[in-house]
């Protein structure tokens, strides 16, 4: 799914190489890993996109700097395709993290938050690395395409890819589990741009709802965290505390991040965007 509207400020397309093509991203690596001194601050949101198929060989090759809980989740998988793609978006995790953190990936001590979910304290919130608040991350991935995001503040990132069999009653009733004012924007809006504008809904909710530490069970309705910029309607809001961006992503595909802003004004997030190619990162 691609934005064809006028670029946006916000973000840096510095990790493009499609030139005039800004909101169609570079699948494979444009830069060098990240550096202790590249860890984001502020309103910086640094995004990376990894192409799974491409790497799901090397990253297999490495699958030992997994913990024992994700080789044991991995284990669980009786499809290869999805084993692959679980296998390669968790390498590419700790490949940044320990990027980030100046340390060997295997040596990334992954733990869970409390939820975010009132009256709840147990550990399934956000996935988080131990001893660093001030570096947070999240994993989306979607069929072909694993998205992370790192901020200083907390952080929720989605990608998700278009279904052709996103359409009819199907698509209305996925619609019709938003919230009130977004069921409103995007009924408002020609037919035709009925299941673009649901998507781009859809990734901004649930990046928001993993910011949160909840996940789905936050509630589709409760949030409202509008459409796209170039499909919302005027005036449309976020939850306070937070501030959301698209993120440009592959054709077939959208994304968003959500960042939270406590104290500060709630500027939309500073997204750089950068590729992400195992099999070179490791020599391959």
């Amino acid at each position: 799914m691609s934005y064809t509207g006028p670029a946006d400020p916000a973000v840096d397309t510095a990790g493009d190489t499609a030139g005039d093509r800004a909101y169609e991203p570079a699948w494979g690596p444009d830069r060098a890993l990240p550096r202790p001194g590249d860890r984001p601050s502020g309103a910086e949101v640094a995004v990376w996109l990894l192409r799974i198929p491409l790497s799901a060989a090397a990253a297999a090759e490495r699958a030992g700097m997994l913990d024992d809980r994700e080789r044991e989740r991995a284990a669980r998988f009786r499809d290869d395709t999805l084993r692959d793609r679980y296998v390669a978006s968790h390498v590419g995790l700790r490949t940044l993290l320990g990027a980030y953190l100046g340390i060997a990936p295997a040596e990334v001590e992954l733990i869970r938050e409390k939820c975010g979910m009132p009256d709840c304290d147990k550990p399934h919130g956000r996935p988080a690395v131990a001893g660093e608040p001030r570096l947070s991350f999240s994993l989306s991935h979607a069929e072909d395409a694993a998205l992370y995001a790192f901020a200083e503040a907390a952080v929720g990132a989605d990608i998700e890819a278009r279904n052709a069999r996103r359409t009819g009653t199907v698509l209305t009733g996925l619609i019709r589990q938003l919230h009130p004012d977004e069921r409103a924007a995007i009924e408002a809006l020609p037919e035709s741009l009925h299941e673009e504008a649901f998507l781009s809904c859809w990734v901004r909710k649930e990046a928001y709802l993993k910011g949160i530490g909840t996940g789905l069970p936050g509630g589709l309705r409760a949030h409202h965290v509008g459409l796209a910029d170039h499909l919302a309607p005027p005036g449309s809001t976020t939850p306070p505390g937070w501030t959301l961006a698209d993120v440009p992503a592959p054709p077939g595909y959208a994304a968003a991040v959500a960042l939270r802003a406590d104290g500060t004004p709630a500027v939309r997030p500073a997204v750089t965007r950068h590729g992400l190619g195992l099999a070179g990162t490791f020599g391959g």
